[in-house]
């Protein structure tokens, strides 16, 4: 955590990457940090302002390729985002987010540089990805399957210093084979829903690593429900 001992949750450029309601996300951590007494504050930050490196948790959402080309452009150009991945901040990105973190991404059928915060390049797919998604999380992590709702026309292909999230059950994901990818404490996903939402534990991983600390049980009863709904829908 930061040294004003306040979790700092940085949700990225709302005006650019916020077309899918994954703003959701950041109301999540706020949410599971309060129930267990961690003082929260949330930041967000337009792409007109600098961005600050002092975040715990920075979240970057989905959005269509003009304001995604213009977002890494941005943050390419301020540095704030990789300054604060320097000292150990957390990243979660979706979606559009989730590809300029990589190498490079297509937008508009130009193919354009990303963030390299993370090995993996986006192209374009065949046929768009829409739909549930569903898969098993990298055992490494220690967390249940992953559900969630994708709607993407791209493709990603994961270098060797990227770990899929994990292995697609249902859906397309990075290719029909891999969901999203981590490494360190950078994490990316297809998955909307919003995201940690629908998968508690993936919100409760990301604060851990922010906090350096075990967390508190809390009462999960009515996202178990959800994710049972929506994971027996699939298997349907």
């Amino acid at each position: 955590m930061s040294t004003e001992s306040r979790l700092r949750l940085v949700w990225v450029y709302p005006d650019l990457l916020s077309t899918y309601g994954d703003r959701g996300n950041l109301l999540i951590l706020e949410h599971r940090a309060a129930l267990r007494g961690l003082p929260v504050e949330c930041i967000e930050v337009r792409s007109d302002q600098p961005m600050p490196a002092d975040g715990d948790i920075y979240l970057l959402g989905g959005g269509e390729d003009g304001p995604q080309s213009l977002a890494a452009q941005r943050l390419a150009a301020d540095g704030g985002l990789h300054r604060a991945v320097d000292r150990g901040a957390v990243v979660f990105a979706v979606c559009a987010g989730y590809q300029l973190l990589g190498h490079s991404f297509y937008a508009k059928g130009t193919q354009c540089r990303g963030l390299e915060m993370l090995d993996l390049h986006s192209d374009r797919g065949p046929t768009r990805a829409v739909g549930e998604i569903a898969g098993e999380i990298d055992p490494r992590l220690g967390l249940p399957p992953l559900t969630g709702f994708e709607n993407h026309g791209g493709r990603t292909h994961l270098g060797p210093g990227a770990h899929p999230l994990a292995r697609v059950t249902t859906g397309i994901g990075n290719d029909g084979q891999t969901e999203g990818a981590w490494n360190g404490r950078i994490l990316g996903t297809y998955s909307h829903g919003p995201a940690l939402a629908r998968n508690p534990d993936l919100a409760d991983l990301l604060l851990r690593w922010a906090t350096g600390g075990d967390l508190a049980p809390i009462d999960d009863t009515w996202p178990d429900r959800l994710r049972r709904e929506r994971l027996a829908a699939v298997a349907r």
